[in-house]
């Protein structure tokens, strides 16, 4: 009973004391139980009885600080879009993608300035509306229907011409 009741005074002791630092709160019960660990499996040349508690408060402190500086070095990432996944592209598809949006884009420069800067914002701003575009760019929101539909026309014509279909 009696070295039972000394374990306990040591673990109380020695939790106090790591868990006294509050970067230490979360690891103090892991470290503790590993310096005991390292007492079994080392078991450390100790010149007095009294230098255990001093020993195991050490080692223990020592393990601590080492789990909070490697706590410290990780990168926590947000891992939502893991659920979501999709399949990988085969290069082929990726090679395909690539070459149809230099073609998109050759064929928008050859546009007129106003046709040209409406396929722009149409590409890089979905969220404006008829008004908001045709502030843009200048014309009236009656027309930006007409000149959209214009627009992706003469587009699907030239990229057709390039051998690029539609599905």
């Amino acid at each position: 009973m009696r070295s039972e009741d000394e374990v306990r005074r040591l673990l109380t002791r020695m939790n106090r004391i790591v868990g006294a630092n509050p970067g230490f709160r979360a690891d103090a019960d892991d470290a503790c139980q590993t310096a005991w660990l390292e007492l079994l499996t080392r078991q450390p040349d100790l010149r007095d009885s009294n230098g255990l508690a001093g020993w195991l408060t050490t080692v223990a402190w020592r393990q601590a600080l080492r789990a909070a500086e490697n706590r410290a070095r990780v990168k926590l990432v947000d891992d939502s879009h893991l659920d979501a996944h999709e399949p990988a592209k085969s290069p082929e598809t990726e090679t395909l993608a690539g070459e149809l949006a230099t073609a998109l884009w050759r064929a928008v420069a050859k546009f007129p300035e106003r046709h040209r800067r409406m396929m722009l914002l149409l590409a890089h701003c979905p969220e404006l509306r008829h008004d908001q575009l045709a502030a843009e760019l200048g014309i009236s929101p009656s027309s930006v229907s007409r000149i959209r539909h214009r627009c992706l026309t003469v587009l699907r014509r030239r990229l057709e011409a390039d051998g690029f279909s539609y599905p």
